[in-house]
């Protein structure tokens, strides 16, 4: 077991470094912000912001927590000793940030022995930073989050986001195309961490997702659960790559089979 003051001391690093990333990103962004690489397709970028959000991040924790593993999204992944890692996404909605759109974040989430026990996730362009301790609930700034009151499912407010590969962002529009009718309607916001934190905010009643990696989803997901939220895959199974869900626990129950028939975990 991790201690209350261990998992108040990660809360306290974790902030500091999603709050230094989020003044570098959301100040020092270049007029002429290009692309710098790209990842699983063409259209799957990362700028060089995301590069050094990540340096000033991994940095810091280096400080900080010498002893931890790291794993990021741009590359960083080292072991440590201390029975702790590091899972960070330092720029969670690159596409957005490089058009000029405000919905993206910087995720920071701290695992003990496997188990996420610290969530952070800090949306600067919307002045808002989220964060969960295991067990401690969910928070924005110093309000306590609660997802929203179960609903119907033809009444609830879905988000989803897609694949940079083109077969299999196809499957997931098909998907789509088999839940809307069934619900009041769909967002696509394109940062993962934005949507599990609205979960938990009350602004979604769910969201679902193939594809998403452990930086994706390891803060956001512990916040929308502290705020009330269930959260999973496929039936029996966690959130992973395969299939990440979020919702109150109605729309949950109700989404978590339909998605299965239509095969929203595979390609």
């Amino acid at each position: 077991m991790i201690s209350e003051e261990s998992k108040a001391e990660l809360l306290e690093v974790a902030l500091e470094a999603a709050r230094q990333a989020g003044e570098l990103l959301r100040d020092g962004r270049p007029a002429d912000l290009a692309v710098a690489a790209t990842k699983s397709s063409p259209i799957d970028v990362v700028t060089e912001m995301d590069i050094a959000a990540e340096k000033l991040i991994t940095g810091l924790l280096a400080e900080r927590r010498p002893e931890d593993g790291l794993l990021g999204e741009e590359g960083a992944d080292t072991p440590g000793t201390s029975g702790v890692r590091w899972v960070v996404d330092p720029l969670d909605g690159t596409v957005n940030y490089l058009y000029g759109l405000p919905s993206w974040g910087v995720s920071i989430a701290a695992e003990y022995r496997g188990e996420t026990v610290v969530g952070v996730v800090a949306a600067p362009m919307r002045g808002e930073t989220y964060h969960a301790v295991l067990g401690g609930g969910a928070w924005l700034g110093g309000e306590r989050l609660a997802c929203r009151a179960d609903a119907p499912l033809d009444q609830a407010l879905l988000s989803t986001g897609f694949a940079y590969v083109q077969t299999r962002r196809a499957h997931q529009a098909e998907v789509v195309r088999r839940i809307i009718p069934l619900v009041r309607d769909i967002r696509r916001g394109g940062s993962a961490a934005l949507d599990l934190c609205d979960v938990a905010a009350g602004r979604l009643d769910g969201h679902y997702e193939r594809g998403l990696n452990p930086w994706d989803l390891a803060a956001g997901e512990l916040i929308a659960r502290e705020a009330g939220a269930l959260t999973g895959g496929r039936p029996g199974e966690p959130a992973s790559g395969e299939l990440t869900l979020a919702a109150s626990p109605a729309v949950f129950a109700s989404l978590q089979p339909l998605l299965e028939e239509a095969g929203a975990w595979h390609d």
